[in-house]
């Protein structure tokens, strides 16, 4: 029987019965009422939340209440639970609390809940045919999630094992299958199986006697998973942590052991032989991304237990004894770590658990190998520290923080290991901390390696040796990127020196002053600066942390502040607002009278800022359960309304926050008030309550009704935007009603109570009839953000339908709207269209529009007749634009309608089976091919030729011409009056308009719907057949590739993703082809010569490719991506044919363009970087092709690889620098076939500028200032040694000498970014040492090169420097020696200004004789009149 059977059934059954009392039969019905709720519910949160109150009422029932029910009735209720958990096998959390019910049903009859439970799985087990999928979830189901089930399985192993190997032989057969879902959840089984059962697995594994073919197949068939015959990287990982656990299982640990040190054998190239207790299984390695070492590794650290991590295995010589965990896993994990794998986040998550696993062990492993673990200068300590620090720049999204928990892991480790054996010294953390102190400011990694090595040295020690912290930390949070690193910093060193203060016994005033003595200076400077960014990040991040450990800090703070002062009452207002948020203490009690004359003062402020950190700290408490004071709502009152009009988008959404704050804590101190009213209390306390009441629920009433008098139509965008946003926090905070997308921010549970009481006093009306109209209104605003706001509003918080007459209208006003040319109108009538299949009767009015449209096939009455109305409408649009196109662009555009059918079919709550039937679905496809069709042949100007596959796309003059024909045509004149107008005439406007609307919107419609129907699919049920999606696929095509018109392809590209997505998701394999044949045609195209020209990069042919490689699973190998990648590289390389034509498309420069579209791609991310040194060396190499548009695409594709490999230049407000966070050692260790070539290119150009001294040279070689600019973009002074990186450093010095001015400039900066720090002073000197002499012969184009290189690593130098060094002392003589260099002697003027610009450097270190000398040339050359030009 199905679920609603068999509650129906007990229904019928027990509630009517009169045997049961009558609380446990209206328990038992309230029971019943949420299980079906849940079932229905189509939230995972809805769901779990019905199953958990239903729970609590089962607990409600004794044993002894529910032995009144008959063995029938319970045998109905388990097999109704048993039923509703094989509803959810996919939510474990609501699998498990229909668990808790069986198993309180099992106290009464724990045989009956067995017996049931056995029958359920026999279903699964006992059939002949093999697991399906839906089969093996439910088994996993009763095995992870069901406690009874476990027991059945215990009791069924034999034959659960036989049908696991039994999949496995026809799982793997077929790549379809083993790269699909299928073969995870068998994976996965095989999982739960040896983790929760091992008793059972064990003597099947380690003893001959018991040992058999099943499980040997199983392990076979997980060990060539690993090794490559499945492409999903989940699964293979997986895999490895099943066959851990199954290792895990040894009864003794000696042969776990043997069979874990035999498992490592996988990093062998030659097929190897596992032995694993009593079963031996041959292994063929087949794959080389190092998934398999992978999966291996992290499977061992994370399932095996300490005794067989920490065995030992004598080596070949059969002297040492080598401890698996330290001798077998590390160099397994060390070796991933250092390869250059797609799958990089993983191999540190290995490092981590290794490093979790040995300080676990710790104790073990220095009892048994008796020396030190991390000895200073020890191989295995110096391995750790260097894969650490090279890694921490990672470009790969989540290394950074395994990195990071793993330098915290490795100096917890040194620390024990040192205790252990006496070692005060601790000379790592000193190496360590000066290493730090060295890397630049701008290095993220400096910062959180403070902050773990911070403990062990203490606060002293960090500031005294690093006495540019708090600068370092203002620059920090003056960049968007740097400020959290920045403020977690200062979060550690402040509670750190609480720590170390606290020992001292000093009183919370003494703690304070002991910290205003180092950083008061610092937040003074921050939170008063005018740099926006530094004070906002300071009042958001060290505010609050400073308060939360020294919350006497605010006496020091305050005091230092003067609220006239510039900057000043801004830093106020957040200081007493973060103050009061964090401890709860009073602000009123701060200062006195004149904290609310400065705050006046703050909220009547013309500065943003101000206003809202004032309304801040009304609106802040850490108690919402504190109520506002009368004299916080009275302001409140005249605030609000004077905030309406700001223009800041920022501004509102801090403004709603703020109050929908302040609405909640009247909103939760009026409910405590409402719930004291039920107990005895004093009458005192009672009018107080009384009072809180009435001002809590008027200030609500008040805020209730204010928007209303905003949103009339006269009103400014920014009045109505903030009304609606107060209107919404109003309803959200003071309605019942609960939202299942939201996991915090819900009503309380006994609203309803404090509703009632504001009710009895005639307020908080919120959804009254004149209300919900002026709501209604603004679905037809002219902006969008305000119609879906009040569309918003409506659905959320009015009643579920509206009355009659206001729907009869609405639906009018709808199918007005639908038909408008203009596309802001018709998305208006959309809108509408879906509030109303929301909020209408059952019936709706829009059924008896038309005696033609009847419902049937879905369950949904009311949705399906919306859908059938929208789709004759649409069918009433393409009839009427295939007879007269002119007329349709008028009055019936068909975007409307497709813009309705999208959101009335995706955006309904209803699943879209209950709203469709197979020949809708096919009426809609039909519909949307045939209207593609028509709209591409009015662009082409021959309905008839875009049909063809051959023919190019039209070019924009040929389709401005097409619609021009097609105006004439229908207007029945000739082509014009013989004047050429430059201006667009409003006919054209209007055919233009619909054409592209309607084919971005069939594009988004056509992807989603597909998306949503394979989605809802079932094994039984699915509303589109392979016929029916490669139909869907042609229409894509056409799109694509036959439209040039950027908006139509940007907007299909959306639609299109999600539909090859959802096709290569698909188990069917007939199916998951069609993007990868779409995708062959693409690069046909690619590789074919055309006889036109495409602009715009392309046209659509790049998007299509990059749309089906960015719906590749991210957790598989992305075989179309590399198949992609490597046929546009090949292609990009083939040489240009001889008589080229510069007019025409060629395959080649389309290659380059699609390469681009694929770095650029936001879908692809990393992906794309495995095969950045391919691309970039393409691209440099392709600017030096003689084709315009090959050199035009390779510039443009190496400015998209650049920004990819490097990321994003961070943004600060003060410019801040110019280099990304990547080092040359970093960038050339994620990318080491670039370090060569870029070598080789430098070198080229550097060996062009040497030959004769009076020889010309104005050949710029095409890929050197690209090259230049890359390596000037790396971040400058994080290396320490840079013995691989040496060579850059004579070709960037040669290069000073270019006779291009833009090479010399970058070239010093180049030059900067790849000299290690240590070497800074030796290139200075070796630079100065060249300056010539007054009457030396020289280039002036090395001259000034030299200068600029000199001037650009003397910023750098001096970032660090305080005191002069001898070296540093050497340059300044040098460079005051050559002061010649400023004065007439020196006729280029670029030469002088460069000295001027290495002199302006030095100038604090400077003698004041050298400097007056130089001020006084200066001086004297300004006034001395020019008599000649100078060149």
């Amino acid at each position: 029987m199905s679920f609603e059977d068999l509650l129906t059934s007990l229904q019928n059954c027990v509630i009517t019965e009169d045997q049961a009392p009558g609380n446990v039969s209206q328990t038992l019905g309230l029971l019943f009422d949420k299980l079906s709720e849940s079932s229905r519910s189509s939230g995972k949160r809805c769901k779990e939340r019905c199953l958990e109150e239903a729970v609590q009422l089962l607990r409600q029932l004794s044993e002894a209440q529910l032995h009144v029910l008959e063995e029938s009735h319970l045998l109905l209720l388990v097999r109704l639970l048993i039923s509703m958990q094989l509803q959810m096998v996919n939510i474990s959390t609501a699998c498990r609390k229909v668990d808790q019910m069986l198993q309180h049903l099992a106290k009464l009859d724990h045989q009956l809940v067995f017996r049931e439970t056995h029958r359920c799985l026999h279903s699964i087990v006992g059939a002949d045919q093999v697991l399906s999928f839906e089969d093996l979830q439910g088994a996993c189901m009763f095995l992870e999630d069901s406690t009874v089930g476990r027991e059945v399985w215990r009791e069924s192993f034999p034959s659960l094992l036989k049908k696991v190997s039994q999949l496995f032989l026809v799982v793997l057969q077929q790549e379809s299958l083993r790269d699909g879902p299928l073969c995870y959840t068998a994976v996965k089984m095989c999982l739960q199986i040896f983790q929760l059962l091992p008793g059972e697995v064990a003597p099947l594994v380690w003893t001959k006697e018991h040992s058999g073919p099943t499980v040997q197949k199983i392990l076979q068939a997980l060990m060539d998973i690993i090794l490559g015959q499945c492409c999903n990287r989940d699964t293979c990982l997986m895999a490895g942590t099943a066959v851990a656990m199954l290792i895990n299982t040894a009864p003794e640990s000696r042969a776990g052991e043997a069979a874990a040190w035999s498992l490592l054998q996988v990093s062998h190239l030659e097929p190897w032989l596992l032995t694993v207790g009593a079963l031996q299984v041959q292994c063929c390695p087949a794959r080389e991304d190092g998934v398999d070492r992978l999966a291996v590794s992290r499977g061992l650290l994370t399932c095996c237990r300490p005794s067989i991590l920490l065995s030992s295995h004598v080596d070949a010589t059969q002297v040492h004894q080598m401890c698996f965990l330290l001798k077998g896993l590390f160099p397994l994990v060390y070796a991933l770590c250092e390869e250059k794998l797609d799958c990089h986040i993983f191999a540190f998550e290995a490092l981590t658990l290794w490093l979790k696993k040995v300080k676990e062990c710790l104790a073990d492993i220095l009892e048994m190998t008796g020396v030190r673990l991390l000895p200073d200068n020890s191989s295995l300590q110096q391995q750790l520290i260097d894969i650490i620090w090279t890694t921490a720049e990672s470009p790969v999204e989540g290394v950074s923080e395994f990195v990071r928990s793993a330098f915290c892991l490795l100096l917890d480790l040194y620390n024990m290991d040192c205790e252990q054996f006496c070692d005060t010294e601790k000379t790592l953390y000193f190496t360590l901390l000066q290493r730090i102190i060295k890397l630049p400011w701008e290095s993220k990694a400096k910062y959180h390696r403070l902050c773990a090595l911070l403990p062990y040295l203490g606060t002293d020690m960090v500031l005294d040796q690093y006495a540019e912290i708090p600068n370092h930390l203002l620059k920090c949070l003056s960049t968007n990127h740097l400020s959290p690193c920045g403020s977690e910093l200062y979060r550690c060193l402040i509670q750190q020196q609480r720590r170390e203060l606290c020992d001292a016994s000093h009183t919370e005033l003494g703690l304070a002053d002991q910290w205003a003595r180092r950083w008061r200076p610092v937040l003074h400077e921050a939170l008063t600066t005018d740099v926006t960014l530094l004070q906002n990040n300071s009042s958001t991040h060290l505010l609050p942390c400073t308060f939360q450990v020294f919350p006497s800090a605010v006496d020091p703070l305050l005091a230092s502040l003067d609220p006239f002062a510039p900057g000043h009452l801004h830093a106020w207002a957040c200081i007493v607002s973060s103050y009061r948020a964090a401890t709860g203490g009073s602000p009123w009690a701060l200062q006195g009278s004149s904290t609310l004359e400065t705050l006046q003062l703050a909220l009547g402020s013309v500065d943003d800022k101000v206003r809202l950190a004032a309304l801040n700290l009304l609106c802040c408490s850490p108690k919402t359960i504190d109520t506002p004071t009368p004299e916080e709502m009275s302001i409140m009152r005249v605030f609000i309304p004077q905030n309406l009009n700001c223009e800041s988008s920022s501004f509102r959404q801090h403004f709603q926050a703020g109050v929908k704050r302040f609405l909640v804590r009247i909103r939760d101190g009026c409910l405590a008030h409402v719930r004291g009213q039920k107990g005895k209390k004093k009458a005192a306390h009672s009018k107080r309550a009384q009072d809180v009441l009435e001002q809590g629920i008027g200030f609500v009433e008040w805020l209730g009704q204010l928007p209303y008098s905003y949103l009339a139509p006269g009103h400014s965008y920014q009045r109505k935007k903030t009304a609606l946003l107060l209107l919404s926090a109003v309803l959200e905070t003071c309605t019942d009603t609960w939202s299942p997308d939201k996991r915090k921010g819900q009503p309380p549970v006994n609203m309803g109570s404090l509703i009632n009481c504001a009710r009895q006093r005639g307020h908080w009306d919120f959804v009254c009839r004149t209300k919900q109209l002026v709501l209604i209104s603004c679905l037809e605003d002219s902006t969008n953000e305000i119609r879906e706001l009040s569309a918003g509003l409506l659905v959320r918080f009015f009643p579920p339908s509206f009355p009659d007459d206001i729907a009869a209208v609405l639906l009018m006003r709808t199918r007005q709207l639908l038909c408008s040319p203009r596309v802001q109108e018709a998305q208006m009538g959309a809108l509408m269209a879906k509030v109303l299949l929301q909020k209408s009767q059952e019936q709706p009015e829009g059924c008896g529009l038309n005696g033609n449209i009847t419902v049937s096939g879905g369950s949904d009455h009311k949705a399906s007749c919306m859908v059938r109305f929208l789709v004759k409408e649409l069918e009433e649009h393409y009839l009427t634009a295939k007879a007269d196109m002119m007329l349709a662009a008028r009055t019936k555009p068909i975007h409307g309608v497709l813009i309705a059918l999208q959101r009335c079919l995706l955006e309904a709550p209803s699943s879209v089976y209950d709203t469709l039937d197979y020949s809708l679905t096919v009426e809609v496809l039909v519909l949307l091919e045939n209207m593609s069709l028509l709209l591409l042949g009015v662009l082409y100007g021959d309905r008839d030729t875009c049909a063809t596959e051959k023919d190019a796309p039209p070019s924009f003059c040929e389709m401005g011409n097409a619609i021009s024909s097609l105006i004439a045509q229908e207007s029945g004149g000739g082509q014009g009056d013989g004047e050429e107008c430059v201006l667009l005439s409003e006919e054209h406007n209007l055919v233009l308009t619909c054409c592209w609307v309607s084919l971005k919107e069939v594009g988004i419609l056509l992807g989603s719907l597909v998306e949503k129907i394979l989605t809802e699919s079932k094994p039984s049920k699915c509303l589109l057949t392979k016929e029916d999606l490669t139909r869907a696929s042609k229409v894509f095509t056409y799109i694509l590739l036959k439209c040039r018109h950027w908006g139509a392809v940007e907007g299909c590209c959306a639609g299109f993703t999600k539909f090859c997505a959802s096709l290569l998701c698909s188990n069917d394999p007939e199916l998951s082809d069609i993007p990868a044949h779409m995708l062959k045609l693409g690069l046909q195209v690619v590789r074919s010569p055309r006889s036109t020209s495409v602009t715009r990069r392309a046209a659509g042919l790049p998007m299509l490719i990059l749309c089906v490689v960015s719906a590749e699973e991210a957790s598989k190998a992305r075989p179309l991506l590399s198949h992609s990648m490597q046929t546009l590289l090949e292609t990009a390389k083939t040489p240009l044919p001889e008589n080229w034509d510069q007019t025409l498309d060629l395959p080649q420069v389309c290659a380059v363009h699609t390469l681009q579209a694929l770095v650029r791609g936001s879908g692809l991310g990393v992906a794309v970087l495995q095969f950045a040194p391919a691309v970039a060396i393409l691209s440099l190499a392709m600017l030096s092709s003689p084709c315009w548009a090959m050199r035009n695409a390779a510039l443009q594709l190496y400015s998209s690889l650049c920004s990819r490999m490097l990321g994003q230049r961070p943004s600060s407000q003060e410019g801040g620098p110019t280099q990304h966070g990547m080092s040359p050692l970093a960038f050339f260790f994620h990318y080491p076939a670039l370090q060569p070539f870029l070598l080789g290119e430098l070198r080229g150009a550097a060996q062009d500028l040497q030959g004769p001294p009076n020889e010309a040279k104005l050949h710029l070689q095409p890929s050197l200032f690209p090259v230049l600019t890359l390596l000037a973009q790396l971040q400058p002074g994080v290396q320490d040694s840079t013995e691989a990186l040496s060579d850059f450093l004579p070709p960037l010095l040669q290069l000073s000498a270019s006779p291009i001015y833009s090479v010399r400039a970058m070239a010093s900066k180049a030059l900067v970014a790849m000299t290690p720090p240590s070497e800074y002073m030796d290139i200075l000197i070796k630079l100065a040492a060249q300056l010539p002499r007054p009457h030396e012969r020289f280039c002036h184009n090395r001259l000034h090169g030299q200068l600029l290189q000199i001037k650009a690593t003397l910023q750098r130098a001096l970032c660090t420097v305080s005191d002069p060094s001898a070296k540093l002392c050497e340059v300044l003589s040098r460079v005051e020696a050559s002061v010649w260099l400023a004065t007439e002697a020196q006729r280029c003027p670029l030469v002088r200004a460069a000295y001027l610009g290495v002199a302006d450097s030095l100038r604090r270190l400077c003698r004041e004789t050298y400097l007056s000398k130089l001020s006084y040339t200066l001086m004297r050359d300004l006034q001395t009149p020019r008599q000649e030009l100078q060149i």
